[in-house]
């Protein structure tokens, strides 16, 4: 990219994330690492009537660490997982907004479900109570645009802002949003990610419905388990991944530390099936197309993949035949793992934590495995990186994600 000028050239300075193996980046990465797992038995909610009772639930979790108590009351959880992640993004990018020119920061955070956690306590106010119970803060805490929102009043950033929905593409897409924005002069910073907060009764009631989810509840640890043959459905997850993105010339204006490079964005759609990938991934393949086209990165440069890999029939499949169809021969030697193995699906926040993986794996040279794949599957024959971390040399990293009505993103991050 160094064709490009220092002022579109767009880097990686901060990152945060809140996540089923810790509250923390150090702590989700080096869990990532150590193939520790994160899901276990719900505990949010009765689930002796649903076909699916684990998931990556977020413990020990106190919104109040993060912000005042009453903003805590008012919002939902999926705002209280952006505000703690960008909390800590914007401390480790060391972004001081008093230096900064307000118009020129800039949130893009998505959510692909929003407070599903808000509608359904104020359902059933409104079932056993009548309207007058309802909340009046139960429609600002709801909108999934609101995690912007309030980031954008805590930092005084006045920049672009809004939310990008996309199911569970959502997390990429504000991403790859925001490296445009950039790149086209639009803002100097932009806070990018997604959050998600659907571990309710509500949420599994309808994912239990569609028989998307795993069934495997006897063992929790080895139920999220993609690309392998005995995979059932995937497992739900809770969190956020939110990455603090400047243009070069400003990160070096103010002297900040550069963690990689953000290269590349793809995006497209299946034109398809509201809820099955492209049983050819010609969707998926546009987008990672798109990703290098817009990176200047050919096939043979990438050195990684962070699969979208959900445990769910269809998808895995689907997206090993895509990045066979684009790779060629070098699909063979080329390392693709699911972290979503350890922490489950966070649906619209896939893309933020996935990313902030992406970042730190280019910065240590170490693979996050691909774990409780023990069994191969024909149709699953790329190299997942199975059950351990691996050391290697890379450069560049794509991250896939894809989305409920076909929508694909593909991010490429590289190393600077």
């Amino acid at each position: 990219m160094t064709d490009l000028a220092d002022s579109q050239r767009v880097v990686v300075t901060g990152l945060g994330a809140i996540t089923p193996l810790g509250l923390d980046v150090d702590s989700f990465y080096e869990g990532l690492l150590e193939g520790k797992n994160g899901i276990t038995r719900i505990e949010a909610f009765d689930t002796e009537k649903y076909t699916c009772k684990i998931g990556g639930e977020i413990k020990d979790f106190d919104a109040t660490n993060y912000m005042d108590p009453k903003a805590a009351r008012r919002n939902d959880r999926f705002v209280h997982f952006a505000f703690a992640a960008c909390k800590e993004a914007v401390a480790r990018a060391g972004l001081d907004m008093d230096q900064e020119d307000p118009d020129r920061v800039g949130v893009f955070i998505g959510s692909g479900i929003g407070g599903m956690d808000t509608i359904e306590k104020n359902c059933r106010k409104l079932i056993e109570g009548g309207p007058r119970k309802v909340s009046p803060f139960m429609i600002p805490a709801l909108i999934s645009n609101m995690a912007s929102g309030v980031i954008g009043i805590e930092l005084g950033a006045m920049g672009p802002n809004f939310s990008i929905v996309s199911a569970c593409a959502t997390g990429a897409h504000a991403i790859g949003e925001s490296l445009k924005t950039l790149r086209l002069g639009e803002a100097d910073v932009m806070i990018a990610g997604g959050s998600e907060a659907t571990i309710t009764g509500l949420g599994y009631s309808g994912f239990c419905s569609m028989k998307a989810m795993t069934t495997n509840n006897d063992d929790p640890a080895h139920a999220s388990r993609p690309f392998d043959a005995n995979r059932d459905g995937f497992v739900m997850g809770e969190g956020a991944g939110v990455l603090v993105l400047e243009t070069l010339k400003h990160a070096q204006k103010r002297g900040a530390e550069i963690l990689c490079e953000l290269v590349g964005y793809g995006a497209s759609c299946d034109a398809n099936h509201i809820t099955a990938p492209h049983p050819e991934g010609k969707g998926l393949i546009g987008a990672m197309k798109r990703a290098m086209t817009s990176g200047k990165v050919n096939t043979g440069e990438i050195d990684y993949i962070n699969a979208h890999g959900t445990s769910t029939p269809y998808n895995d499949k689907f997206e090993t035949l895509a990045v066979k169809s684009l790779f060629g021969e070098h699909s063979k030697s080329l390392p693709m793992s699911s972290t979503k193995s350890m922490t489950g699906h966070l649906l619209g926040a896939a893309g933020g934590v996935e990313s902030v993986a992406c970042v730190r794996m280019l910065q240590t040279g170490n693979i996050a495995p691909t774990m409780n794949y023990q069994t191969p599957d024909p149709d699953c024959d790329l190299d997942y990186v199975p059950n351990e971390a691996r050391e290697a040399k890379l450069s560049v990293a794509m991250s896939n994600s894809l989305g409920f009505g076909g929508q694909n993103a593909s991010l490429i991050f590289k190393a600077y």
